[in-house]
């Protein structure tokens, strides 16, 4: 849990791990930054890859780039029965809950049939820091948009609502995220919000927004507001640049 007692969120936009060789990954400097939020040594670390159908080579590949920090690693999967005993008491002893990205819509409806959305709002409510990288990073906002349906983006609206807010990923990687996100907020389907290119995370403390991070020069964080009917107004956040280590 975070030692300053404080909710926090890191929404990632794109970039959790840097590719090592062929197959394999390594931690990026975004995700030293949500451990380094707790305040822990060495923190204790629940990941969930709900968003991929708790695939094999995905909890295995978690594995090996969560094994790369100074953690106590731990994985929770919903496939084909939750493989922890107490699903609140794993989760709530822990430090960060790291979400990986997938399927937003299908993550939601299984946390949900599971019980798992109430109790991640209760381990927000404890102090334990709460990450993910796209799916895993839409999860805790009002919505976003999404390619759970299909290749072509739609809305989604059906977030944990943490956040009060929408929120953007991949924002300059996708070319129908920025229109699609702009488009939703001018029309009122979403609340304003913040979106993340790739390589770059939104930081909240509570439900309020306290900086954009990246470790890519020139990547960047948005503030998108409605401007009248239909109309939206986007802000660039310059991200705070994380060491590369």
């Amino acid at each position: 849990m975070s030692t300053d007692g404080q909710p926090h969120i890191l929404a990632i936009g794109g970039g959790s791990y840097i590719r090592d060789g062929r197959d394999g990954v390594r931690p990026s400097p975004l995700l030293r930054y949500a451990c380094d939020l707790t305040g822990q040594d060495r923190p204790r670390i629940c990941f969930l890859a709900t968003a991929m159908g708790d695939r094999p080579e995905v909890v295995a590949r978690s594995y090996a780039a969560f094994g790369m920090l100074d953690a106590e690693v731990s994985h929770l999967a919903l496939f084909p029965m939750p493989n922890v005993a107490n699903m609140r008491e794993h989760l709530l002893s822990q430090d960060l809950v790291y979400v990986g990205g997938g399927s937003v819509a299908n993550l939601m409806a299984l946390w949900r049939l599971h019980g798992l959305d109430e109790i991640m709002r209760e381990a927000w409510h404890e102090g334990v820091v709460l990450s993910g990288q796209s799916a895993g990073a839409l999860c805790w906002h009002m919505g976003g948009n999404t390619d759970s349906f299909g290749p072509q983006l739609v809305p989604f609206a059906g977030g944990l609502g943490l956040l009060p807010y929408s929120c953007g990923v991949h924002y300059d990687s996708e070319p129908q995220r920025r229109p699609l996100l702009q488009k939703l907020v001018g029309e009122g389907v979403l609340p304003g919000g913040f979106a993340a290119d790739e390589d770059t995370a939104l930081h909240y403390v509570g439900t309020e927004f306290v900086q954009a991070v990246t470790f890519t020069d020139g990547k960047g964080a948005y503030r998108i507001d409605a401007d009248g009917p239909g109309r939206v107004k986007e802000s660039r956040i310059e991200p705070r640049l994380l060491t590369r280590e």
